[in-house]
């Protein structure tokens, strides 16, 4: 191994870990060496990612070193940061899926009989968005499922409990507001007031 090899493989280590500018001076304690010689390891540090453009760099900020991207990556670090838009649910989905959260639990065919129509295919997109499960089975001749909103609904909607649920007139304006978002599309308009009658 080269002189100070050892010292600059744990050098890049620390200073990927600590995240913060750290000074020749604290790091020469961890190894009982001189703060100069600290220093000169550093510095040959940042050289070589400088010389070998690297992704990542050795930023001196007063007498400290800091390890930074570089610069010229910054696009594609956002891009890989930058959350991507999630796809809003359809009138049909925030429909069934207010039937569910304000009269759980609940059955297919009473979800139907409030919307007037056919639902079971916007049921299983919400199972798949994992927005709705199954909590058990009704007491009624071929026992069907009941279904229940799930914790994920509730984070998806920044809410800690089902009873935390906004007053029924604002889940209207919500379902409103998509309705005008999807322009051309004809939609069976349901009562809301269905919604919440048991």
């Amino acid at each position: 191994m080269k002189p100070n090899h050892w010292m600059k493989s744990a050098l890049e280590s620390m200073l990927f870990v600590y995240g913060e500018p750290l000074n020749p001076k604290e790091a020469c304690q961890v190894f009982s060496v001189t703060e100069k010689e600290v220093a000169k390891v550093l510095e040959d540090l940042k050289k070589e990612y400088q010389q070998e453009q690297r992704g990542l760099r050795l930023l001196k900020v007063n007498d400290s070193y800091q390890m930074v991207t570089a610069q010229e990556n910054e696009e594609y670090i956002r891009r890989l940061c930058t959350p991507i838009k999630k796809r809003r649910l359809s009138q049909s989905a925030l429909e069934v899926l207010a039937i569910i959260a304000y009269r759980q639990p609940v059955t297919r065919g009473e979800i139907e009989e409030v919307r007037g129509i056919k639902c079971e295919r916007v049921l299983e997109g919400l199972m798949g968005k994992d927005f709705i499960k199954e909590v058990g089975r009704a007491e009624t001749i071929g026992r069907p499922i009941l279904y229940g909103t799930t914790e994920k609904f509730l984070q998806h909607f920044g809410i800690e409990t089902i009873q935390d649920l906004p007053p029924i007139e604002d889940i209207e304006a919500v379902i409103e507001e998509e309705k005008n978002q999807r322009q051309g599309v004809i939609v069976n308009q349901i009562s809301l007031d269905e919604m919440t009658k048991k």
